[in-house]
């Protein structure tokens, strides 16, 4: 049973790193990636599907992200889209293939994207601990129950804190490498 409450909250933990590691992706260094238009939505008959089911999206050169889309009449739908979402992008269409100019980054831009890292590692780190937390209360309501000893419980907290001190240290992690990617010029 405690085993089980670990597993549960290091699985938990996990997510909460690999949606870090999506909010991350979204945000741009100094060269293109095409993970930076995964979360932007297009209109297809209706229905709102993610970019990449109505287009291919290719990276042409360091600064550059091509987009061709499967449909003609889908090329104003995803360059609206594009100019929409909150990336400030201002795609060119050149017949079918719309192409998105990623402009340099100033270093106060650059700052201000750091910042936003820092606020997304640490709403990681909440998480995590908020994980840790009712991991811990499940556990204390098992010794209020008579379900396992006091001596348990106290495995168990510790077996838990490790896991938690093991993930906060990945949030670390990803958050140094995602800002020395930001403040490389």
């Amino acid at each position: 049973m405690i085993d089980e409450i670990c597993a549960d909250a290091a699985q938990r933990m996990q997510k909460s790193l690999e949606a870090l590691k999506q909010a991350f992706a979204k945000l741009r260094a100094n060269r293109a990636h095409t993970s930076l238009l995964d979360h932007i939505t297009v209109s297809y008959y209706g229905t709102n599907v993610p970019l990449n089911q109505v287009a291919n999206v290719a990276v042409e050169d360091a600064r550059t992200l091509a987009v061709t889309p499967w449909e003609k009449q889908m090329v104003p739908a995803i360059e609206k889209a594009i100019r929409n979402s909150e990336l400030g992008l201002n795609p060119v269409t050149a017949g079918m293939v719309i192409r998105i100019p990623l402009p340099p980054l100033t270093e106060e831009r650059r700052r201000e994207m750091v910042r936003v890292v820092r606020q997304e590692a640490e709403a990681a780190r909440v998480a995590v601990r908020n994980i840790r937390r009712d991991s811990n209360q499940t556990i204390k309501e098992l010794v209020k129950e008579k379900e396992i000893s006091e001596d348990d419980q106290h495995r168990a907290e510790e077996a838990i804190q490790k896991i938690t001190d093991s993930n906060i240290a990945k949030v670390d992690e990803i958050l140094a490498a995602k800002e020395r990617d930001l403040m490389e010029v």
